[in-house]
């Protein structure tokens, strides 16, 4: 086996470790969501976008029910939705977003992550105003004409449609008009594959591939805290 068996080993362990923390942050998502708006997915939209969102990430059914469960129960954890923001190494501006039930803890240790990667944690508002906030819908491409589709749902506060690397269609809408949006494709019956909210940077900085290296070191140093469910950043 020798050289190959290790290499394949370990694709397989990190894909094991992006598994499980799909599902750790799926199943907080469900928490809060359950905790906001009840366990009822027809009447609870962001459960609704959790479970697909699950789906999405291969989560199994039970899985996702049993964190449903554990969001109803007497022992459940209070996760608390907290923004930090911070600057990479080179000037290169970070958003986290988290769900924690231990602020202190959280702070602490993104703190470690910024020092120990070169950057620096900062204040609330340093950075958020690089960045836009947009719901992100993946669809299923079933052959539409994307400009017809951008005509379709440009009342629905629709900003920009676009394809990505496996030919899915990618709509993003105006934060407020996530729910909006939301609807209209379901009303529509397109596929709708995850559904995410996302900071777009208003501008990003290029740097070359030796800086760029210490920066994602430091964003996957971030994403794989417990308390971290997403990293923005304006690296080109």
């Amino acid at each position: 086996m020798g050289r190959i068996f290790e290499v394949r080993k370990s694709t397989m362990f990190a894909r094991w470790d992006r598994m499980a923390k799909a599902f750790t942050r799926v199943g907080k998502e469900i928490a809060i969501a359950v905790k906001n708006g009840g366990p009822d997915p027809d009447n609870n939209p962001a459960l609704r976008r959790c479970m697909l969102n699950a789906k999405s990430a291969n989560m199994p059914k039970d899985r996702v029910e049993a964190a449903i469960k554990r969001a109803m129960g007497k022992d459940k954890t209070d996760y608390e939705e907290v923004v930090y923001e911070g600057y990479a190494p080179h000037g290169v501006a970070v958003i986290i977003d988290t769900a924690t039930d231990n602020t202190t803890r959280t702070v602490a240790n993104l703190r470690m992550h910024f020092t120990k990667g070169g950057g620096a944690l900062g204040n609330s508002g340093s950075v958020g105003f690089l960045f836009n906030r947009v719901g992100e819908f993946k669809v299923k491409n079933a052959g539409q004409d994307l400009e017809e589709l951008e005509l379709e749902l440009i009342d629905f506060g629709m900003e920009e449609i676009g394809e990505d690397s496996e030919g899915n269609i990618i709509i993003r809408a105006a934060f407020n008009e996530f729910g909006n949006m939301a609807k209209a494709l379901e009303d529509k019956g397109l596929e709708v594959i995850s559904s995410e909210l996302k900071r777009i940077p208003t501008t990003t900085l290029e740097l070359n591939e030796e800086q760029a290296k210490e920066v994602l070191e430091l964003v996957d140093r971030l994403e794989q805290d417990d308390d971290v469910q997403q990293v923005f950043y304006n690296l080109k």
